[in-house]
């Protein structure tokens, strides 16, 4: 896929998404290229993404938005190196 200019500003524009952390329905604010890839994630794991979220939220420090983007991160540079 050819990424046009727009296409990648697209990408790095922040937006508000709902999840549900332990039964309670938060939002998030996050890129959509980081969403595609939160989405990758929890079908090469088949959990949901609010399993994902909730396991995130249960082990982070900072905001959540910010924890799903380390996580995100983490998750590909260790794919890579297997």
């Amino acid at each position: 896929v050819v990424k046009t200019e727009d296409t990648q500003r697209d990408e790095t524009i922040l937006r508000k998404r709902s999840v549900l952390i332990s039964g309670h329905q938060t939002s998030i604010s996050i890129e959509d290229a980081f969403w595609i890839e939160l989405k990758s994630i929890c079908k090469q794991e088949t959990k949901s993404l609010n399993q994902i979220a909730t396991e995130v939220d249960e082990r982070r420090s900072g905001n959540l938005s910010s924890a799903l983007r380390v996580f995100i991160l983490n998750y590909k540079a260790q794919d890579r190196l297997t």
